[in-house]
């Protein structure tokens, strides 16, 4: 199947999702999911069997939180992976006005947003499996619920691309997969070699290059943005991390113009040694890590990385319960649903 061809098996549920009928979402979704489609899902939701799960352990109880929910695609892109996987993979945001608890996280009120990284891989026309990451901790942080240490990178609502062509991505990626792949091998050069330089970010990113990270670790701008909040704590916790194509550990490469993704179910393994990481204290575990990632390269340069982590499933490896610390966190505060008064109804 072409990308194009790819991209039409999910337009009809990207359809119904984005305004979220939920009638027109289960049937979108029945339409296209197979029905033993394994659905991967960040912590703490787990491993799912079949679209009906899904709705029900994840999608109906946030349109419950956020009434009037929507999903925002920012990247759409497609394609065949070099093991010969067909792959969709999409990034966004959840975003509606946050009524009632999610997670028990406590809502605001307000308008509130949660990006997402959802990779669909499609086989004879339809999804029989989705790997996605919904950063969770992003919306514990707008409702003031974060019970962790705070993030080194700036917070915000992760923007899509600047070239705004992220939903017509087309074109021959090759280029742009070869750029990352590079940039990428040279990473891992450190700590073997000792000297920072062989990683040779100068080479592969641009100057202005925007890395948005997850909420817990938050976004850089430029690459000494990159290295002061995100790579130095990362590789002074962690020095020795590996990536993909080792043992249990995977990942599926699709490039698509000048647009990269790759999704991992896991696609690192750690150990938090040495300084520990995100205030949390070497202990020496060793740890799996599922990131989803989307690159923009540009005159031949890395532009921009849109990364996801499943953290809390990091935290849950090292014994750390997030979702319970926020529990006792905000345990003094008022719980429950927020109401929001006519504003035409005459106060007193």
């Amino acid at each position: 199947m072409t990308p194009e061809d790819l991209k039409a098996v999910l337009a009809g549920y990207r359809h119904a999702a984005a305004t979220y009928d939920s009638d027109a979402v289960t049937a979108a979704m029945d339409a296209v999911f197979a029905p033993d489609a394994t659905i991967r899902m960040c912590h703490p939701f787990g491993t799912l069997n079949g679209a009906q799960a899904f709705r029900n352990a994840c999608l109906t109880p946030l349109q419950a939180a956020l009434p009037d929910l929507e999903r925002r695609d920012m990247i759409v892109m497609a394609g065949t992976t070099p093991e010969g996987q067909d792959w969709i993979g999409c990034m966004g945001s959840y975003m509606g006005t946050f009524l009632n608890p999610f997670l028990d996280i406590p809502p605001t009120g307000h308008l509130a947003h949660m990006r997402y990284h959802e990779f669909f891989r499609i086989e004879a026309g339809r999804v029989t499996e989705m790997q996605a990451i919904w950063d969770i901790p992003e919306l514990m942080m707008l409702a003031g619920a974060w019970p962790m240490a705070p993030q080194l990178g700036a917070y915000l609502n992760t923007p899509a691309p600047m070239t705004g062509d992220g939903l017509r991505v087309s074109g021959d990626g090759s280029a742009a997969m070869a750029r990352v792949v590079d940039m990428l091998t040279d990473l891992c050069r450190y700590p073997a070699d000792p000297d920072p330089a062989v990683m040779n970010l100068g080479t592969h990113w641009h100057p202005r290059v925007n890395w948005y990270g997850p909420a817990g670790i938050g976004t850089a701008r430029g690459i000494a943005g990159f290295r002061h909040w995100h790579q130095i704590p990362f590789l002074n916790g962690m020095p020795d991390r590996k990536l993909d194509a080792m043992g249990d550990l995977m990942s599926h490469w699709v490039g698509e113009g000048n647009y990269i993704c790759e999704t991992g179910w896991p696609n690192m393994r750690l150990t938090v040694t040495e300084g520990g990481w995100m205030g949390i204290a070497p202990s020496g575990t060793e740890i799996l890590m599922r990131s989803l990632d989307f690159w923009r390269v540009e005159d031949g340069l890395i532009r921009e990385n849109w990364v996801l982590v499943d953290l809390l499933d990091v935290y849950r490896q090292l014994g750390v319960d997030v979702l319970g610390r926020m529990a006792e966190f905000n345990k003094a505060r008022p719980g429950g649903s927020v109401t929001l008064p006519d504003p035409m109804v005459p106060r007193g």
